[in-house]
């Protein structure tokens, strides 16, 4: 039996009950997560230029957008997951060979159940494949070295979770995976050259893989040896490896981390040893001569000025966000980081861009080796008197080893949503959520729609 055929078996027969008791909470507060950051994610401008796209353009209205509208299960799944992912304070998953957001999948599985008409435990049962699916493939077949994204895996994560919301069988799923898999090969150099796509190669990836399990659901076919084929993904891309989908389990929620910081993931112990330091220790951020950071070598490749480039030429969000000298200078700058750290004018003011300068980033082989079971860092800051301030982590607030739970989940909601929704309908949003196994998938597609969105005009239409 090929690979995607098991895999597919695996995808089909998932249920609510299935999901370990320790994954479920787990999996609700992503969803609830998720939520914050996309509706905190509306006047971004590429999000603001999809939504004028599909306004022009028109669809059958089947599928929520949130902030209002429909449109088919593929655009509902582009643009909620522009807005999932724009702010980059989505959760992650850490593996040693590869980095991902797994709640990039929710926006095209959301659309799919809505579609589908599905119960709410449909839906969570199929978050939960997505979820199992891209992680361990981010374990066992890692292609950041080989230069291709992680949205390359994302691919099959999508199609294996919006088959599953559909009710698709294995053999369609199967087909869904293997026309996906074979499409969606998508190159790193989104990391390297920072620009809008950095954000939206993984929404697009899931407007296509839905678009590729509506297909199959159709009976189109495609390479069922997709992964370990002549000249296909194992051949082409990532090697040998071995998942036995028969004994996976439902069980990677938990291993996800959340963001208690609008930064990149492999920055977060570092900016909160950074804020830690600012209030213990009440320096003006002027006092700051320089700043030394050790980190892991994951961390200084994507964003210290390793492989991937110089991180102290800063002037767009997408540099700013993926900046560790940028992420620590605006932190011990304003004492937060949050999406108003990433406005233009903010990342232009010459305070920050003369600090950013002076923050000195290394790798460092001990922290290296304890990555990724280890988030870790040291910070020193020395004060233009003399004075040295230290601190050493080996996590933060949201990694595994400190998770957080609904009061965090709700307190990051309200900050995010705050100003396109009233107190009334977080509560309903955060009850829907909590209770969606006894829900359908509609209730809280619906919901979205309420919220509150910014108007479209010509700008958004250049």
């Amino acid at each position: 039996m090929a690979v995607a055929d098991r895999l597919a078996r695996f995808a089909a027969a998932a249920t609510w009950d299935d999901v370990p008791d320790e994954a479920r909470e787990a999996l609700k507060l992503r969803l609830l997560d998720s939520v914050g950051c996309a509706i905190g994610a509306q006047d971004g401008p590429p999000v603001r230029a999809i939504r004028a796209d599909l306004a022009e353009l028109g669809g059958e209205p089947r599928c929520s957008f949130v902030g209002g509208g429909r449109g088919t299960p593929p655009d509902a799944a582009l643009y909620n997951g522009a807005l999932i992912r724009y702010l980059d304070f989505n959760d992650s998953y850490l593996a040693p060979g590869e980095t991902c957001h797994p709640s990039d999948n929710v926006a095209p599985v959301l659309a799919a159940a809505q579609f589908a008409g599905a119960a709410g435990g449909d839906l969570l049962a199929a978050l939960a494949v997505a979820y199992q699916v891209q992680c361990r493939l981010a374990d066992e077949a890692p292609v950041r070295s080989r230069y291709f994204d992680h949205t390359t895996q994302g691919a099959y994560a999508v199609a294996a979770g919006v088959s599953r919301a559909l009710g698709l069988d294995a053999e369609r799923t199967a087909n869904a995976v293997a026309i996906a898999g074979t499409a969606l090969n998508a190159l790193r150099v989104t990391r390297t050259s920072l620009s809008n796509w950095k954000g939206l190669a993984y929404p697009f990836t899931a407007f296509a893989a839905t678009r590729a399990a509506l297909l199959a659901r159709r009976g189109v076919t495609g390479p069922r040896d997709v992964f370990e084929g002549r000249k296909g993904f194992m051949e082409a891309i990532a090697g040998p490896f071995e998942i036995d989908w028969e004994r996976e389990r439902l069980d990677a929620a938990p291993k996800t981390i959340v963001k208690r910081f609008n930064a990149e993931i492999h920055s977060q112990s570092a900016v909160e040893a950074a804020l830690e330091l600012r209030a213990e220790a009440g320096f003006r951020p002027e006092e700051v001569e320089h700043v030394e950071v050790d980190t892991f070598d994951v961390a200084f490749s994507i964003i210290g000025g390793g492989d991937e480039g110089d991180k102290t030429a800063v002037s767009t969000k997408e540099e700013a966000d993926h900046s560790l000298p940028y992420m620590v200078a605006a932190a011990l700058l304003d004492g937060r980081l949050m999406p108003e750290q990433y406005e233009p004018e903010r990342i232009a003011r010459a305070d920050v861009q003369a600090l950013l300068r002076r923050v000195r980033v290394r790798p460092d082989e001990s922290l290296s080796a304890r990555f990724p079971a280890e988030l870790g860092c040291r910070l020193r800051i020395r004060l233009g008197n003399g004075t040295v301030l230290e601190r050493a982590k080996t996590d933060y607030e949201g990694f595994h080893t400190r998770p957080v739970g609904w009061k965090a989940a709700e307190r990051k909601l309200e900050t995010l949503s705050a100003g396109w929704t009233d107190a009334s309908l977080r509560a309903r949003l955060i009850e829907c959520v909590r209770t969606l196994e006894d829900r359908s998938a509609d209730d809280l597609a619906s919901l979205l729609e309420l919220v509150s969105a910014p108007t479209i005009d010509n700008r958004d239409r250049r």
